[in-house]
């Protein structure tokens, strides 16, 4: 089995690696006529593109800044930031591969067999988060009127913006897309017209708390997918630094461990060697890993300046609100 944890230990750079590994996973494919070592060739050169030709980013980048200028402009009070980022190589391959996993255990757990490869393709297709932004606002405590219950309020302007935000963008050449599955549980501050686009983590949080506005977009200029995820500082502490954050790593691990045992092993290959992809890069030592312009002393402390662990960031806007900095440009 082909697997990227064998490519992190010679020194090469990240595009390198990925140019060896999907060029490895390709001869496979032709090989043994296995179709999703293909469809996993193809994923990880779109990663390379992401990471090679970065033009098409500035602009995108630039779109969106009208929009944290234009909440500038009419959220004064507010501090907010605008984050941009390219999904690191390894978390886009626990992700790619968790699909698999999901989507088979799924199907199994409901017909009792294995699903056609065609739509475990499908199933992989909803990965469409490779580039990301993350909108966090927050209400200063100089701004609040005495009473006045902060969260409520934080809450309601998130839902004002997310309202405003499908539509400045689509005038910008970004088009809206339908949310993959409708959420049963949505916030009535979520106006009809853009509820089909948006998935409601707030009014409904994930397991373990998690809770965020997330909206799927095509850019029709740089022909790509984009996300982009509202939160208030509340929900970002929550999720970068609280419970939720805290659990994930052993909540992943028991889920995929129960996922193991209701799919013996040798029934289906494509399971198979996705379940493992994920078990070796969850326990990958890090500090053992040697690749260019990436160090880590252990899997907490870690430098990397490659997109290989870490996200690589494409934008910081800061707005520190009215009073404390009147610079827009």
């Amino acid at each position: 089995m082909i697997q990227l944890t064998d490519y992190l230990y010679s020194g090469d750079t990240v595009l390198h690696i990925i140019r060896k590994y999907s060029r490895d996973l390709l001869e496979n494919a032709s090989r043994t006529h296995n179709p999703m070592d293909r469809t996993h060739a193809n994923f990880l050169l779109q990663m390379e593109e992401l990471l090679e030709h970065n033009n098409f980013l500035t602009s995108q980048s630039q779109r969106i800044r009208e929009f944290y200028k234009y909440m500038a402009e009419n959220y004064g009070n507010y501090s907010f930031t605008f984050r941009g980022r390219i999904k690191s190589l390894i978390r886009a391959e626990e992700k790619f591969n968790g699909y698999i996993v999901g989507y088979i255990y799924s199907y199994h757990a409901k017909h009792s067999t294995y699903p056609p490869v065609a739509e475990v393709r499908d199933e992989i297709n909803r990965f469409k988060d490779l580039i990301a932004y993350r909108i966090v606002l927050s209400l200063p405590t100089c701004h609040l009127e005495p009473g006045t219950d902060r969260a409520a309020l934080e809450e309601k302007t998130l839902y004002e913006i997310a309202n405003l935000l499908p539509e400045f963008l689509e005038e910008r050449g970004f088009t809206a897309q339908l949310a993959h599955k409708p959420m049963p549980n949505v916030s009535p501050l979520l106006a009809e017209n853009v509820r089909p686009y948006y998935k409601d983590y707030v009014a409904k949080p994930k397991e373990g708390g998690y809770r965020s506005l997330h909206l799927t977009l095509f850019d029709n200029m740089a022909r790509s997918y984009t996300e982009i995820q509202l939160r208030t500082k509340e929900m970002d502490d929550f999720a970068e630094i609280g419970k939720a954050n805290h659990d994930s790593y052993e909540k992943r691990q028991e889920k995929e461990r129960t996922r193991r045992m209701e799919i013996p092993t040798g029934e289906c290959s494509y399971f198979d060697e996705a379940y493992e992809r994920i078990l070796n890069l969850q326990n990958l030592d890090l500090s053992k890993v040697d690749v260019n312009m990436f160090a880590a002393i252990d899997n907490y402390r870690v430098n990397d300046g490659c997109g290989l662990y870490h996200g690589r960031l494409i934008l910081p806007y800061e707005h520190l609100s009215r009073f404390q900095n009147d610079e827009v440009d």
